[in-house]
């Protein structure tokens, strides 16, 4: 009885430390040596006990501790491990986004001055245009210019705090895209469909109040998620297989419940996204209706081009969104994840200002003559 006492005492000696219960191992050791000082326990087990013991405190000596590190799963900063870990391709990949991250704020902040600067773009259309401009600009202004940094950078950290921040405005700005996308698909219903009420349809009330809608949803949807993110806590590897904080990854980490969090994404996140989706798909459907209806082919040449743009960024958009975050967790895959979303973070916002100002006639002048400094007057409307 007295060996299978020793056998116990040590099982249950690393049982406890491997659980991180540090007083109580040292208790376990402070009752082993007393008690072989009184003789309850043989040399062997009190000889087999000491060895634990010693295992636990050099254990303690060679790592920082396991309070401290069990402190720091909880607070400790978070590595950002980027497009890729290899350090051969990091240079290339770094000049290449950033000529990419240069080209997208040059180009929406053009859209932007240009709106601004032209009366002939004071039209509906183009005050939405310009507002998703701007939401551009900030969202890639979220995930690149950290993504940059970590690319030459040893050090790829991101404190907690620094990285909650990070995700609320990637998803505020994100579902921001969203609605706005599904608000300029409203606009082009209402002209193509209703023409006569289009000034009444879409009047400077209706856009400041799409506008305003499209804010307060993105940033009620994001205080949200970042609200229950910020209760989840870190077990395993602060390893974060991404270039910037998103949702996906930090919940693989995770050694939290986080089924409430996934049932969230699944149903409030859908709704916030799916539903502007639909609408998309529902104005363009009645736009469809309405061009197959054209006598004439150049007539419905015209008004198929008048959306054509608007439709390549709805479907680089959603097509990217959907692939990422509708599927559960664990067939997340780490790869996929940051390709599929370097199409909407980089992607989106530089092909922008492409599409709109390469199909739009108005847009080509209005940038014409902001570069050759004519008729650069603001004029509110």
């Amino acid at each position: 009885m007295t060996d299978r006492a020793c056998v116990f005492a040590e099982t249950s000696l690393w049982l406890r430390m491997s659980a991180s219960l540090h007083g109580t191992v040292r208790d376990s050791c402070r009752e082993i040596q007393t008690g072989s000082k009184m003789g309850d326990v043989k040399t062997s087990c009190h000889l087999a006990a000491a060895s634990v013991c010693a295992s636990f405190s050099q254990r303690g000596k060679t790592s920082p501790g396991l309070d401290a590190a069990n402190e720091s799963s909880e607070g400790g900063p978070l590595i950002l491990l980027g497009l890729t870990t290899s350090p051969g391709p990091r240079r290339p990949l770094f000049m290449l986004f950033l000529g990419l991250c240069v080209a997208s704020i040059l180009g929406n902040g053009l859209i932007v001055a240009a709106i601004r600067a032209s009366p002939a773009l004071h039209a509906p259309m183009y005050f939405l245009l310009a507002h998703l401009s701007f939401a551009d600009l900030c969202f890639i202004s979220v995930t690149v210019p950290k993504m940059l940094a970590n690319l030459l950078a040893h050090d790829r950290s991101i404190s907690l705090a620094g990285c909650l921040t990070q995700m609320y405005f990637f998803f505020a700005l994100g579902v921001t895209d969203s609605c706005l996308l599904a608000a300029m698909a409203y606009d082009r219903y209402v002209a193509i469909r209703r023409p006569l009420r289009y000034a009444t349809g879409m009047s400077r009330a209706v856009c400041t109040a799409l506008l305003g809608t499209a804010w307060l949803v993105s940033h009620l949807h994001s205080l949200l998620h970042i609200l229950l993110m910020a209760r989840l806590s870190s077990c395993a590897s602060h390893r974060v297989p991404h270039f910037f904080c998103d949702h996906q990854p930090l919940l693989r980490l995770s050694c939290s419940d986080t089924r409430h969090i996934q049932l969230l994404i699944f149903t409030e996140g859908a709704a916030v996204v799916v539903t502007p989706f639909l609408l998309i798909l529902a104005s363009y459907g009645a736009i469809a209706a309405v061009v197959l209806r054209l006598p004439s082919a150049s007539g419905r040449l015209r008004a198929a081009s008048t959306c054509g743009s608007h439709l390549a960024v709805v479907g680089l958009f959603y097509g990217t969104v959907i692939a990422v975050y509708f599927q559960p967790t664990s067939r997340y895959e780490a790869e996929q994840g940051r390709v599929a979303t370097v199409m909407y973070t980089v992607g989106t916002p530089l092909l922008n200002p492409v599409i709109y100002s390469l199909q739009n006639r108005d847009a080509q002048g209005a940038l014409r003559d902001l570069f050759t400094g004519r008729r650069i007057s603001v004029v509110d409307s």
